[in-house]
């Protein structure tokens, strides 16, 4: 019907190419053409609207108008998924690849986790779409050495792997260790342990020949994790016990030191605006160099620790407690003798009411019992202590301490998904 132009002819096709070319006439002087290949019929094969004066060209054996035509086929069955997935165009390359082969896409970290810490690790999990939960067989031969397996080890390779650690029992510290240095080997694009508590961070220096820095020692056997396809690992420890001991860690680790005090600052700000008036305290000038700048706003106490014989008897060295609600802040707890000092010698110089807060609640043979014993229901700091915060990164001391009074649980999970951020 009717008739059509077009500027010149095609070259030649490919030799032993057939073609075949179709052309219907349009009002807008538009050629629709379709090309076939001798080889495998194109029948049915979405056609290529070309303008007045196009015409196609040949490359090699193939026509260059049956490329266009697979080309367009494939950009719009690539884009349909797509946006059946999403709702939307396609925005990446990325974005394209997961959804023409959704095997592709994966977690941007996957966490795995020893057997005590799977409360935890659940926690951080539920708290980004980002981290997927890895799966370890944890058994043990009829000897009691560990029998372990990392389920889907094949499915590792270039993903973003972490494992969250705790090396609170000496007896579960070879078992993680075995998976700690596996996971790496795995062609992993980037290793991550987090290890909440540093158990053997007090032991950070000798005092007479003979003693042994066991902090020095556990660091040197994290720097020995291999290194992945990334490179080395990051290691991620909240409230160490003393900072200089970052330089206890090989070049093959790379130490993050994050910090449990901002989970108490927004339970402090909560307090304040109850209007409540806080004052932080310290049981010793080293608790006070180790935090003090975290608080800059609120009045300060220091406490110190002078020795008697064989005994150490904690005294007031500088601030005035008397009326406040003062909070004692340090890193760790372990029978928690220095902290109940404290809050004796507080109550004495007339604080209305005494509350504590410690990162690792160490607490060896239950000696949290003492601090349970001892509430401040309201009669105020001669009772006990009014709170006891304390963080989840001691799992046994987490479990046994739920709903028990005075203590109140501030989960690390938040500030270990912002570190697991890739």
């Amino acid at each position: 019907r009717g008739s059509f132009r077009m500027a010149g002819c095609a070259p030649p096709l490919g030799r032993g190419e057939r073609s075949r070319l179709t052309a219907a006439c349009s009002g807008s002087g538009k050629v629709t053409l379709a090309a076939t290949s001798g080889r495998r019929s194109r029948e049915g094969a979405p056609a290529k609207v070309w303008p007045t004066g196009a015409r196609p060209t040949s490359v090699g054996r193939q026509s260059t108008t049956s490329v266009e035509v697979r080309r367009d086929s494939r950009s719009r069955l690539r884009d349909a998924k797509v946006i059946g997935a999403t709702g939307r165009e396609p925005t990446s390359l990325l974005e394209i690849s997961e959804a023409m082969d959704p095997q592709k896409k994966k977690k941007s970290c996957l966490l795995f986790h020893s057997p005590d810490t799977a409360d935890l690790a659940k926690k951080v999990a539920d708290l980004s779409t980002k981290i997927e939960l890895g799966e370890i067989a944890w058994k043990n031969f009829a000897d009691g050495f560990p029998n372990l397996f990392i389920n889907n080890a094949q499915s590792l390779k270039n993903s973003h792997v972490a494992f969250l650690a705790s090396f609170h029992d000496p007896a579960l510290i070879f078992e993680q260790l075995s998976i700690i240095y596996a996971l790496p080997r795995m062609f992993v694009g980037s290793f991550t342990l987090v290890l909440p508590f540093f158990p053997t961070g007090t032991a950070e220096r000798i005092e007479a020949e003979g003693e042994v820095a066991t902090a020095f020692t556990l660091a040197r056997i994290l720097s020995n994790i291999p290194l992945s396809r990334g490179g080395p690992t990051s290691l991620v420890i909240f409230d160490i016990h003393a900072l200089q001991e970052r330089f206890y860690f090989g070049d093959t680790v790379l130490p993050l030191f994050e910090s449990g005090i901002p989970l108490l600052k927004a339970e402090l700000e909560r307090h304040a605006s109850q209007g409540e008036d806080i004052v932080i305290a310290y049981p010793d000038e080293g608790a006070w160099k180790r935090f003090h700048m975290f608080f800059p706003s609120y009045p300060e106490v220091i406490c110190t620790k002078v020795r008697d014989g064989d005994k150490r008897i904690v005294r007031l060295k500088e601030g005035s407690p008397g009326g406040k609600h003062v909070v004692i802040v340090d890193d760790l707890v372990q029978s928690g003798g220095t902290l109940i000092e404290c809050q004796k010698l507080l109550a004495t110089h007339g604080a209305k009411h005494v509350s504590a807060y410690v990162t690792h609640g160490v607490f060896p043979k239950e000696s949290w019992r003492r601090f349970a014993a001892q509430v401040d229901t309201g009669g105020g700091a001669k009772e006990g202590f009014r709170y006891f915060w304390l963080t989840d990164s001691c799992p046994q001391t987490a479990k046994a301490i739920e709903g028990t009074k005075p203590f109140c649980l501030l989960s690390l999970a938040e500030p270990i998904a912002a570190a697991l951020e890739i």
